[in-house]
C-alpha cells in the first residue's frame, strides 16, 4: 500500500524553491512563505515555469517526487521525472493489451461505465438533496444514462463505446446547468480549448490537476501512462492517465465545482473575459480552487471494491495499483471507482 503524500502546489510568480537541508522551503522575494519535510511531498505542480534550485530538482530525481509545469489556467506543459524504474514485463503487457483491440475494450467498458454510472449519480444526488430544483429534463437524462450502462457492457467496439460515452456526455453537460443554483453564474455547454464561461474554466483546471494525479499514481507502479486503451496513442498525450481520470471526472471534478459556484465560493469578479473569449481565473480563484481539492484529498472514504477506509486523494494510488494487478494477470477484470 503506498502512503499518502502531498501535493505542493506552486501558483505565485516571485516564487522560488528550494531544499533547506532535509526540508523543502518557498520563498517569495526573499521572504521564506512555506516550509515542509522532504518525506512529506510527493509531488510539486507549477504553474507556469516557477525556479526551482538545481539541488532540489536532483534530489527529487534521486526519490522520485515529480515535478509538473502547467500554464496558468492549468494545462498541461511538462514533466520532470528521474529515471524510470517500472517492471518493464509490467509495461510488456500493457502494451500488448492497448495493442489488442478485444482486451483494451474490455478494459475501457469498465471504465465508460463507472464514468457514466458516475454523472447519473451525480445528478440524482442533487435531485434528492435539492428536490425544490427538481428538473424533469434532469431526471429524463439521468433514466436515459441508466439504460444506456447496459448498452455500455455490450459495446463490441472500441469506436462503438466511444459513440455511447459521447452521447452521454452530452445529455449530462446538457442539464448540467440545472445544478448550478447560483445565478451569477451559468453553464450553456461544455467548452475546453478556450474555457468559455467561469463554470467550464474550472472544470477544466481542476481535470488538468486530476490528470496529472492519475499520471503520478501510473507512475509509482510502473505503468506507462501514455498507453492507454481507451485514448488512443498521441505524442505527449498521458492517454492511461486519461483513461482511469474518467473514472473520477464526476467526483473530484464536477462535485467541486458545483460546491464552489453554488456556496459563492468564487465570485464572478474573480474571472476575466478576454476578447478572444475565453474566461481565465485571477490567482485568488485559482488557490481558492486548489484548497478546496486539497481539502476533498484529505476526506476519508470506504473503497467501493476493497471496502477499506482511506483517503480521497490516495483513490488514484488505489486505481492504479488495481490495474497493474489486471494486466498482470491478478485479478479476472479491473474494477473501476463508484462514487456514492
Amino acid at each position: 500500500m503506498k502512503k499518502h503524500l502531498n501535493t505542493l502546489y506552486i501558483t505565485s510568480d516571485d516564487a522560488y524553491v528550494h531544499k533547506e537541508r532535509e526540508t523543502f522551503v518557498v520563498e517569495v522575494d526573499n521572504k521564506k512563505v512555506f516550509q515542509a519535510p522532504v518525506h512529506s511531498i510527493e509531488n510539486i505542480v507549477c504553474f507556469g515555469f516557477k525556479a526551482l534550485s538545481p539541488a532540489l530538482m536532483a534530489f527529487c530525481a534521486e526519490n522520485n517526487v515529480g515535478i509538473s509545469y502547467l500554464s496558468e489556467n492549468g494545462k498541461f506543459l511538462a514533466r520532470v521525472c528521474g529515471a524510470q524504474t517500472g517492471n518493464v514485463l509490467l509495461r510488456k503487457a500493457q502494451y500488448a493489451m492497448a495493442d489488442d483491440e478485444l482486451q483494451a475494450l474490455s478494459i475501457a467498458r469498465p471504465i465508460i461505465a463507472a464514468k457514466v454510472a458516475n454523472y447519473r449519480n451525480l445528478l440524482l444526488r442533487h435531485q434528492r438533496n435539492h428536490p425544490e430544483d427538481y428538473s424533469d429534463t434532469a431526471d429524463s437524462v439521468a433514466s436515459v444514462m441508466g439504460d444506456r450502462l447496459s448498452d455500455i457492457r455490450h459495446a463490441e467496439t472500441l469506436d462503438g463505446l466511444r459513440g455511447i460515452e459521447g452521447e452521454c456526455a452530452a445529455m449530462y453537460f446538457g442539464v448540467l446547468s440545472s445544478l448550478i443554483n447560483n445565478k451569477d453564474f451559468e453553464f450553456k455547454a461544455r467548452s475546453k480549448r478556450p474555457p468559455l464561461d467561469p463554470a467550464n474554466a474550472i472544470l477544466s483546471f481542476l481535470y488538468a490537476i486530476l490528470a496529472n494525479d492519475v499520471r503520478s499514481a501510473l507512475e509509482t507502479t510502473g505503468l506507462d501512462p501514455q498507453v492507454g486503451f481507451l485514448h488512443g496513442l498521441r505524442s505527449g498525450r498521458p492517454s492511461l492517465a486519461l483513461d482511469i481520470m474518467e473514472e473520477f471526472r464526476a467526483y473530484l471534478g464536477d462535485r467541486i465545482m458545483l460546491n464552489l459556484l453554488n456556496l459563492k465560493q468564487v465570485r464572478k469578479e474573480d474571472f476575466e473575459i478576454r476578447e478572444s473569449g475565453e474566461v481565465r481565473m485571477s490567482d485568488g480563484a485559482r488557490r481558492t480552487v486548489l484548497e478546496a481539492y486539497q481539502k476533498r484529498k484529505q476526506e476519508e472514504i470506504t473503497h467501493p471494491f476493497l471496502g477499506e477506509k482511506m483517503t480521497v486523494g490516495l483513490l488514484p494510488h488505489i486505481q492504479a495499483q488495481l490495474m497493474a494487478r489486471y494486466i498482470r494477470g491478478d485479478m479476472k477484470e479491473y474494477p473501476p471507482f463508484y462514487m456514492n
